[in-house]
């Protein structure tokens, strides 16, 4: 057996968040990736956008991850998103019944994602919001930011992290209502309009 100097930067080889990607095409998405929401739920609603590198192009190999509390504020535990035969091992996909709260889906060839889920539920003194993961070429280390929905302004106000951001910048974290049931959110990597992104220590 080989045994490697970690402290020779030389002999240890990169790993994905060490190289410039993408890697996301092969064994992470899943389908139904974007159905979170319950087949059929009556308040489902659907969050959709664009991913835009920092000269404002839409990239088609991005990848956005979503999670979030149910409608009454709570974070589901159970799983079933990646579900698999025990007999087989093969993939059965999500059950259609229970709310996972997460997702996982690529941007298309237009640099576009959506998902469907149901509206959090507001908890520990923050506004209701849904938490986001982007993967994306050129990312060293995938980015963490949230979607706020309209509708909820009056806790947007006291919001911990709404009330510490500019009107500017805090706008980059609000969804926009297109209408029944459906938000727009885009997530801008740099450059002008570039959405706010977390640090979590």
């Amino acid at each position: 057996m080989t045994k490697i100097d970690t402290s020779r930067p030389e002999q240890v080889l990169p790993t994905p968040s060490h190289t410039v990607g993408p890697f996301y095409g092969y064994a992470l998405p899943f389908p139904g990736g974007g159905d979170i929401a319950p087949v059929g739920h009556p308040d489902t609603i659907t969050v959709q956008g664009y991913v835009y590198d920092g000269e404002g192009r839409p990239l088609p190999d991005a990848f956005v991850e979503l999670w979030g509390a149910d409608p009454d504020g709570e974070m589901p535990r159970v799983d079933g998103s990646l579900r698999r035969d025990p007999a087989s091992g093969g993939y059965l996909g999500r059950n259609g019944v229970e709310f996972t709260g997460w997702g996982r889906v690529q941007t298309d060839a237009g640099g576009h994602w959506y998902a469907r889920t149901l509206r959090p539920g507001a908890r520990g003194g923050s506004a209701p919001y849904l938490s986001v993961c982007v993967f994306a070429r050129g990312l060293l280390v995938h980015l963490f930011t949230r979607i706020y929905l309209p509708g909820d302004e009056a806790a947007h106000a006291t919001d911990p992290l709404l009330a510490r951001l500019d009107p500017e910048r805090r706008a980059t974290l609000v969804a926009t209502d297109d209408g029944k049931g459906t938000y727009r959110f885009d997530i801008r990597l740099q450059g002008e309009g570039e959405t706010v992104f977390l640090e979590y220590q």
